[in-house]
């Protein structure tokens, strides 16, 4: 299977689109009545943070309207408000969304933040078939928030209805518009205007929540983030562009393929760990390697044979092979090549993984063991969560991942004249919200968003890095399917909101 469009396919949790496409809108929801919304509410109980809590979880849809007050989107979604507690107007409120751009956000819903959990293998093996496991989750931060799980059109149950047609909402600014009027409208339902507000995405929910600071504080009307938390980051695309003459995403990713070498036991640990390491290789990547791709055919033969030895070395491949490359290893590529000689292929979400595809000779993995090594757990747990606890009655289906297509402002030259970068509204946010913190989650073992490319572009964009706070994980993508990275990714996070 050949990878798919870099810009458009290196996002989220799942990244991996599939191929099933949703039904024609025009022809769908012209011809139907819109009715009413439906709304699924129900009274729970439960510990979390070692306090016990008392709560309502408000599950349904919605309706986005047009400046004539028609229904054009309903977005469903996923409210955790606690009922026992005085003062509800300052508590905090987390506003939660996966990325893809098609993902629903079941993902830190079900992973990580939410009142159950599903339970994965933490030592990254597959997850094999149901009966899953689906437990309470103590750790969630209900006990500090109020959480709000946000399903862009397309993800989930949320589609275009009335008059309104999918590709309205399916884009950068698009999107980020529509969410921040569900924002709007749920700050209004529950009364909640003067309440500390909080963004939290993954991978392009990242991107979301960069494109939603405008939306939300690049007006004069506008609503004031408290916080935003940013899990696998992707806001800068020129760093994962490998498009022939661009050099950054070679940078950008040289650190993870090492950690992964790491991992995997291709590189020596001795008089080493693992942060030390990755710093060594992220000045190298810096310094001798940015350089030695600048230069190009000026590059000395004697250079050039030194800084091959030296890619090879970190990144575990064959020296011959880095060489054939001419210095540029492609991560796609790596994730094929680095256990080749076992026939084994090394997961893209997360590089802990691997599989075994068809036959070893081809350029790049059949699939991605890291997330068909986790999807069907989340696609059972979380239905039979919504159906069984919920009580949510919905027979359409519910789209995880995969049900949005034509994603406006991805393509080359498609936002604002060039690759998508997002960054800079981050470092707007800062010089115009003197409260707003940001914490920036990354795992070592990530191929969808780098964490050094995350960090090149913090570092840049305007952005002030003395109020970034940037955590590291021994996982990939989805941190929280490693149960130690998953423990201290909750601490992480309750010290961010605590501070």
């Amino acid at each position: 299977m050949k990878p798919m469009k870099y810009l458009t396919g290196l996002l989220v949790a799942a990244l991996v689109m599939s191929g099933s496409a949703i039904a024609d809108d025009k022809k769908e929801t012209a011809a139907k009545p819109v009715g009413e919304p439906k709304v699924f509410e129900t009274t729970h109980k439960g510990t979390f943070g070692g306090t016990a809590v008392s709560y309502k979880a408000v599950a349904g849809e919605t309706y986005l309207k047009d400046e004539n007050g028609e229904p054009t989107a309903a977005i469903f979604s996923t409210s955790y408000i606690r009922t026992d507690v005085k003062d509800s107007v300052s508590r905090p409120v987390f506003f939660v969304f996966n990325g893809g751009p098609g993902s629903a956000s079941v993902w830190l819903h079900m992973g990580i933040y939410g009142p159950k959990r599903i339970i994965v293998p933490s030592d990254a093996k597959d997850d094999g078939a149901a009966p899953f496991t689906l437990v309470d989750n103590p750790d969630s931060i209900l006990d500090q928030v109020d959480m709000v799980f946000i399903d862009p059109v397309g993800t989930g149950w949320s589609r275009a209805i009335g008059k309104g047609k999918s590709e309205d909402f399916w884009g950068v600014k698009e999107d980020a518009k529509s969410v921040a009027e569900f924002i709007r409208i749920w700050l209004q339902k529950n009364n909640r205007w003067n309440s500390p507000k909080y963004l939290s995405g993954e991978s392009y929910g990242t991107t979301r929540a960069a494109a939603l600071l405008n939306e939300l504080q690049g007006s004069y009307t506008d609503i004031a983030i408290n916080g935003v938390a940013l899990i696998s980051s992707i806001l800068d695309f020129s760093w994962n562009s490998y498009d022939p003459g661009q050099t950054r995403a070679y940078i950008g990713y040289l650190p993870t393929m090492a950690a992964t070498a790491w991992y995997h036991g291709l590189v020596s640990h001795e008089g080493r760990t693992l942060e030390g390491y990755v710093e060594e290789v992220r000045q190298f990547a810096l310094g001798d390697y940015a350089t030695a791709l600048l230069q190009g055919n000026r590059l000395p033969k004697a250079k050039f044979n030194e800084i091959a030895e030296k890619v090879a070395a970190y990144t575990g491949l064959k020296l011959q092979y880095v060489k054939n490359a001419n210095l540029r290893v492609h991560y796609y590529k790596y994730l094929k090549e680095l256990r080749r000689d076992e026939g084994l292929t090394v997961g893209r979400l997360d590089g802990r993984y691997l599989g075994r595809d068809y036959e070893g000779t081809g350029e790049h993995i059949d699939n991605d063991p890291s997330f068909y090594g986790i999807d069907s757990a989340y696609n059972a747990g979380t239905m039979h969560y919504f159906q069984n606890d919920l009580k949510v009655d919905i027979e359409r289906r519910f789209s995880v991942i995969g049900g949005v297509r034509n994603w406006k402002g991805l393509e080359y030259g498609g936002y604002d004249g060039g690759f998508v970068n997002v960054a800079q509204h981050v470092g707007q946010a800062q010089r115009e919200n003197s409260d707003i913190k940001i914490l920036v989650a990354n795992g070592y073992y990530d191929f969808a968003t780098p964490f050094f490319a995350t960090e090149n572009t913090f570092n840049d964009n305007g952005i002030d890095t003395a109020k970034v706070t940037f955590t590291y994980y021994e996982s990939g993508h989805m941190m929280y399917a490693h149960e130690p990275s998953f423990q201290q990714l909750v601490k992480d996070v309750r010290d961010f909101i605590r501070k």
